[in-house]
């Protein structure tokens, strides 16, 4: 049994840029955490099912292509639908100010914007995410 925290790092939809989400993925690699990365053009089912399958403790989102409410939104239905709300959401791309409020009360915990770096990724991972117990 693991005792690492499990991240799911997901590129869902048509955006084709994953440079970013590959270095969150070894930041948080590298700091000791489990990852798995899904790599592009995933359904947020795809994502959903992955993140049950591996028993993640939580999936990053990486949206750059404007769709961010939806693919977010939908990501979360799904979460409830499979009885899986204790898995946290969070994400990070090119997202608009105005959005972040919505995305809060859609019940992502997290988004990071362009500038944040990935220490600051890895210490909030480490501080919101339950450690599990193995």
């Amino acid at each position: 049994m693991s005792s690492r925290i499990r991240v799911v790092v997901a590129k869902p939809g048509l955006d084709g840029h994953d440079r970013g989400a590959k270095v969150v993925a070894r930041a948080l690699r590298d700091a000791g955490m489990e990852v798995i990365y899904t790599g592009l053009h995933q359904t947020p089912e795809q994502i959903v099912e992955t993140a049950i399958q591996e028993d993640a403790d939580a999936v990053g989102l990486s949206v750059l292509s404007g769709a961010h409410m939806t693919l977010f939104r939908r990501v979360l239905e799904l979460l409830a639908e499979r009885d899986a709300r204790d898995i946290v959401v969070f994400g990070g791309g090119i997202i608009p100010e105005a959005d972040l409020p919505e995305l809060e009360r859609l019940g992502v915990a997290q988004i990071f914007t362009p500038g944040a770096t990935t220490q600051a990724i890895v210490e909030w991972v480490r501080d919101n995410i339950a450690q599990p117990v193995g």
